[in-house]
C-alpha cells in the first residue's frame, strides 16, 4: 500500500469519525425544542412545507421525500422560486420547515417574511445561535456546534449530516406517533424491491384454485391438473373444506394404477397452505424451505380461496 493510498485511507476515516461524532452531540443536545416541532406538525391540518438553499435545499429535499413516504404530508419549495411566485403554495394550514447552517442564508427572506405576515408555524433549523432564522421562528433548532469534516472548515458536511438526520428524527417520531404500518408505507412504495416484499398473498394469488372432490377418479383429477396449469390439484371434501392436494410427486409415487385411484386415495393429507393476508415474502420462504412450488391459499375453516405459485412471488420481485 502506498502512502498515498494510506493518506485517502486516513482522511476518509477521520471524516466518517468526525461526522459520527457530530451526529453523537447532535442526539445528547436534543431538546424540548424537538418535541415542539413534533407536536407543531401533528396539530397541523395541511402539509410540512421544507425550504432550503444550496446544500441545505439538497436536504430539504431528502427530508420531504422522508415524510411524505411515511405518513405526513409534505412538499419542498425553493426559496428562490418562491419569491417568483411559489408562495402561493405555502398555505395557512401549513408548517414550514426552513433549514439554513448559517441562519443568514439571504434567499430565504421572503419565505420567511410570507411565514409571519400569515401566522404560518415556522420550524427554523440552524447552526448559529441568534441567527435571524432562529429569532424569527416559532420553533427554533439549534445544531451544535461540530466542525466541518474538511480541515478547512468551508465545505458543508458534518453540518448537512446532522440536518439530515435530524430530519429523519421528526420523521420517524411523527411516523411511530401515528402507528405508521408496513401496509401503509407499500401505498406509496408499490414499486420497487421494498414495495414488493410487503406484497401480501392476496395481492398475487389466482382466485381460481383447481379443486375435485376426493371421490374424482384421478383420470379426471388429471383434466383439473393439466387445465390449471399448476401442477396440483386440492382436494376437498363435501362442505369444501380442504383435505389434501395432488402433486407431482404423489402421482410417481401411485403410477401402479394410478387411473384405477380416486384423488382421495392419491392425495397428500393436511399440505401446507398459506393464508391470504399473509406477506407474499413468508410464502416464498414456506416454498423454498418444503422445496414446493404452490401453496393453496386458504381460510381459518381450511376453505380454499386461491393458489400462489412460486413465479407469481418471482415475476411480483418478492424474492
Amino acid at each position: 500500500m502506498t502512502s498515498s493510498t494510506t493518506d485517502h485511507l486516513a482522511i476518509g476515516r477521520r471524516v466518517i469519525r468526525r461526522e459520527a461524532e457530530a451526529l453523537t452531540m447532535l442526539a445528547e443536545t436534543l431538546g424540548p425544542s424537538f418535541t415542539e416541532a413534533v407536536s407543531l406538525i401533528l396539530r397541523a391540518t395541511g402539509r410540512v412545507v421544507v425550504s432550503g438553499m444550496g446544500k441545505s435545499g439538497h436536504i430539504a429535499r431528502k427530508i420531504t421525500a422522508t415524510l411524505a413516504s411515511t405518513g405526513t404530508p409534505a412538499q419542498f419549495v425553493h426559496p428562490a422560486e418562491a419569491s417568483h411566485g411559489d408562495l402561493g403554495m405555502v398555505t395557512q394550514n401549513d408548517v414550514l420547515l426552513v433549514l439554513s447552517n448559517s441562519g443568514e442564508t439571504p434567499e430565504l427572506a421572503d419565505i420567511v417574511a410570507h411565514s409571519r405576515r400569515f401566522s404560518i408555524p415556522l420550524i427554523g433549523v440552524a447552526g448559529r445561535e441568534g441567527s435571524t432564522l432562529l429569532r424569527e421562528a416559532d420553533v427554533a433548532i439549534l445544531l451544535p456546534p461540530a466542525p466541518e469534516a474538511c480541515d478547512s472548515g468551508i465545505v458543508p458536511t458534518t453540518s448537512t449530516t446532522m440536518t439530515l438526520a435530524l430530519g429523519d428524527a421528526i420523521a420517524i417520531a411523527l411516523m411511530e406517533h401515528r402507528a405508521f404500518s408496513p401496509d401503509q408505507f407499500r401505498i406509496f412504495h408499490p414499486g420497487g424491491k421494498l414495495g414488493a416484499r410487503l406484497l401480501h398473498v392476496r395481492d398475487l394469488m389466482h382466485d381460481n384454485a383447481p379443486l375435485v372432490g376426493e371421490a374424482t377418479p384421478m383420470s379426471e383429477a388429471l383434466l383439473t391438473i393439466t387445465r390449471a396449469g399448476f401442477g396440483v390439484v386440492g382436494v376437498t371434501d363435501a362442505k369444501g373444506h380442504l383435505l389434501g392436494i395432488v402433486t407431482d410427486g404423489d402421482l410417481r409415487r401411485h403410477m401402479d394404477g394410478l387411473l384405477s385411484l380416486t384423488a382421495g386415495q392419491v392425495m397428500t393429507r393436511a399440505p401446507r397452505t398459506i393464508a391470504p393476508d399473509a406477506l407474499a415474502v413468508e410464502a416464498l420462504a414456506l416454498m423454498n424451505e418444503k422445496k414446493i412450488t404452490c401453496l393453496l391459499v386458504t381460510t381459518d375453516d381450511t376453505r380454499v380461496t386461491g393458489v400462489l405459485h412460486i413465479h407469481d412471488c418471482l415475476r411480483a420481485g418478492v424474492a
